[in-house]
């Protein structure tokens, strides 16, 4: 269901339905990655952003902030990023990111499924 729900989430981005927040902590690990074919077929999705964040002394701030909750130094700064990025979700498959980030009230963290659920409004009563 979330690999379903991810290609259904990227359609809509590329169809302009939904929008992608990049960061400057996304091209700092595709440049890292040793996969020529993964670090292009992701370098295409930076095309497609609304906005591109760039680390600055508050999103390291709140990224150190973050990593008191136990996220992994990148988690934090792509977290952060998104919230300054004004992102009103941020999914992701990560089960550790979802267990730690589940009671934020800042950002709603959630897995492809759900956020497929919330940008179709499948569970919405009408009103």
């Amino acid at each position: 269901m979330e690999t379903e729900a991810k290609i259904l989430i990227q359609e809509k981005v590329k169809r302009s339905e939904c929008d992608l927040v990049w960061s400057s902590t996304l091209d700092f690990e595709n440049a890292n990655n040793p996969y020529d074919e993964h670090r292009l077929a992701i370098q295409q999705w930076r095309s497609l952003a609304c906005a591109i964040v760039i680390a600055d002394s508050a999103i390291i701030a709140k990224a150190q902030e973050l990593s008191l909750r136990g996220l992994g130094r990148y988690d934090a700064l792509h977290v952060a990023s998104a919230m300054a990025g004004g992102a009103d979700l941020f999914v992701t498959t990560d089960d550790r990111l979802l267990k730690k980030m589940s009671p934020s009230e800042a950002l709603k963290v959630i897995p492809p499924g759900e956020a497929l659920a919330m940008l179709e409004h499948w569970y919405d009563n009408g009103n």
